[in-house]
């Protein structure tokens, strides 16, 4: 585990070998759909969290610039208001044009939280 490290700093080949930052747990009545996806991109099963992750895994999988699919692929900490947020994203895309960070939400869910502002969205090698 390597932490803190800026974000343009973390070398490709270590975001290519990320394990799940988390798991999840399954029970009979949970309020969200959980599970694990067969990826033939990745050669292996990925985690997710709801049908969301699911559908945007799904897109993905059929994306032809999608190299490597890594779920909740690392723990962001940003400085916000004098604080220090944390949030674990759904997923790292590698693709053809570099690394994008994956994370899905309701439009509701949006609207009515605070969030890691501003997003970090895309990055460019």
């Amino acid at each position: 585990m390597v932490e803190d490290l800026e974000w343009p700093s973390v070398p490709l080949g270590l975001l290519r070998q990320a394990r799940p930052w988390r798991t999840f747990r399954w029970f009979k009545g949970q309020q969200h759909y959980s599970g694990t996806y067969w990826s033939a991109t990745v050669g292996d099963h990925v985690i997710y969290e709801s049908r969301l992750e699911l559908g945007r895994l799904l897109f993905a999988g059929f994306a032809p610039e999608v190299r490597q699919i890594v779920a909740q692929p690392f723990l962001l900490k940003a400085g916000v208001d004098g604080k220090v947020r944390k949030h674990i994203p759904d997923c790292l895309l590698l693709t053809d044009d570099g690394p994008v960070v994956v994370d899905v939400n309701r439009g509701t869910d949006l609207r009515s939280r605070k969030s890691l502002s501003p997003s970090p969205g895309r990055r460019r090698p």
